[in-house]
């Protein structure tokens, strides 16, 4: 409120409009005397347990930390009292990336939307991570003009709608059916689309997760919802990244919260015969490794037996913590569909096939020897085999009954 007060009571100005009652959060770093907070900056951090004017001496990164403590904890508690139906915030830079702290808390599908000036910057794949925040460009800075005038007009009209939506479907009483998450990737997506296929004429609802690293921190974010009733990973490539430093790393919760919740699983190595790097951009110490080119943006890097070897003793070790029942499927013949192409090095020379039986043999040994929660069990077939497809379900099937 010390530097956008006026485009905040603007944007609460259209949210009234809009048939909707604004509640006013101040997140300012530093005190001042501007009115017109519904919240307070003092309250705010006070949440968190600190005081308002010791931010003054703080750096603006420190001060940010104390704001998005107190500011998540008001935000979720108001909330979970049925005070609050959806949140709007705007800024720059900072302000962009302290409101998103903050709306990333809130549970899946509660609308929230950002009035950004840099919304069309790479930084925004920090800003929303794996949560579903809705970016709307600023244009010019956030500010008063009739150009960004309209844009926030058009962001308030659009979380009032999402929250009018949301209302009345509490208010009409909807059968859930059953909901099951499936990992997925270009490399896996004929299994992918068998095992869809195949629960869904089972009568299960399915909702697929890319594993491009935010869709694998969407996943386990959901699984520890409530939301789902299990997990068919099929594509558990994010590991891969995750030990090679890739752009895909899902992080170190990958395959840790569907077993915490107890949920049935049904897991796959797909696609974990490569990593992925940007064009371009492969560290040094990778550049005598063998690639493919998947686009032009996305190079993959073949995964070799001592990363394999990580990949069994990372999977075997997460999969132990499970509370939940655990299937593990294994396809021989390969875990992607890139084991039906060639290799290369970075220069474009062919270094032999992808596929290399001996040292997904290591994956499995590895697997073997970590992995005490179940068996391995193995097919002499390729993971996008329709055989195999139809082998994860009915485990899953099994499991789920059990």
């Amino acid at each position: 409120m010390n530097t956008k007060s006026k485009e905040a009571r603007f944007v609460a100005r259209a949210l009234t409009r809009a048939g909707m009652k604004p509640w006013i959060v101040d997140l300012s770093l530093k005190t001042h005397d501007v009115d017109g907070a519904d919240m307070t900056g003092a309250r705010v951090v006070a949440a968190a347990g600190a005081s308002w004017h010791m931010l003054n001496e703080q750096s603006r990164q420190d001060a940010a930390t104390v704001m998005i403590d107190g500011g998540s904890k008001i935000l979720i508690e108001q909330f979970l009292k049925g005070k609050i139906a959806g949140a709007i915030g705007l800024g720059g830079a900072n302000g962009t990336n302290l409101v998103c702290s903050i709306l990333r808390a809130m549970p899946y599908l509660v609308p929230k939307v950002m009035i950004s000036a840099v919304a069309g910057t790479a930084a925004v794949q920090w800003y929303i991570a794996e949560s579903d925040i809705v970016m709307y460009p600023s244009i010019g800075d956030v500010s008063l003009n009739r150009i960004t005038k309209s844009v926030m007009e058009d962001a308030a009209l659009a979380v009032a709608a999402a929250v009018k939506k949301r209302t009345t479907q509490k208010q009409t009483k909807i059968r859930k059916t059953p909901l099951v998450a499936i990992s997925s990737f270009g490399g896996t997506a004929a299994c992918v689309e068998r095992v869809t296929e195949r629960l869904q004429s089972l009568g299960y609802e399915v909702i697929m997760f890319h594993a491009s690293g935010a869709g694998g921190k969407s996943l386990e974010r959901l699984a520890g919802s409530g939301e789902l009733i299990g997990v068919i990973d099929v594509t558990t490539h994010e590991l891969a990244d995750l030990i090679v430093g890739g752009v895909y790393s899902a992080g170190n919760g990958r395959l840790t919260a569907a077993g915490a919740a107890g949920l049935p699983q049904v897991i796959v190595p797909g696609a974990t015969d490569h990593s992925n790097f940007w064009v371009g951009h492969v560290p040094e110490r990778y550049r005598n490794r063998e690639f493919f080119r998947y686009n032009a943006q996305n190079l993959l890097m073949r995964t070799n037996a001592e990363e394999f070897e990580k990949l069994g003793y990372e999977i075997g070790n997460r999969l132990n913590a499970a509370k939940g029942p655990v299937r593990v499927l294994v396809p021989l013949e390969g875990f992607s569909e890139h084991t039906k192409r060639r290799a290369h090095d970075l220069d474009g020379n062919d270094t032999g096939p992808w596929k290399r039986p001996e040292e997904y043999q290591v994956f499995i040994d590895s697997l073997k020897k970590h992995l005490k929660a179940a068996p391995v069990e193995e097919f002499a077939l390729h993971v996008n085999d329709i055989v195999f497809a139809d082998a994860c379900v009915n485990a899953f099937v099994k499991i789920g009954r059990n």
